[in-house]
């Protein structure tokens, strides 16, 4: 099932609130959407589990963006949900 930008923009803001474990529990539940796989690599990065992270940006074709900081990643990831 794909993830509603409404979801995936509550995971970010989740995310930058540092709610990690409920950001993580909400897209867990969309792991075959390109765009919650991306949160999730973020997630994993800010947690330090890195090969985990670099798992999760292969899988939503984010590799470009492993090495970036992760709250201005998840902040251009917020901004990408509210243009579409």
């Amino acid at each position: 099932m794909r993830a509603t930008n409404d979801e995936l923009l509550k995971a970010v803001e989740l995310a930058l609130a540092g709610e990690w474990n409920a950001a993580h529990n909400l897209v867990q539940q969309h792991e075959n959407d390109a765009t919650a796989a991306w949160i999730h690599a973020v997630l994993h990065k800010v947690e330090g589990d890195l090969g985990n992270a670099r798992y999760w940006y292969q899988r939503a074709d984010q590799m470009k963006h492993v090495a970036d900081e992760p709250r201005e990643e998840l902040a251009g990831i917020q901004v990408e949900l509210t243009m579409n």
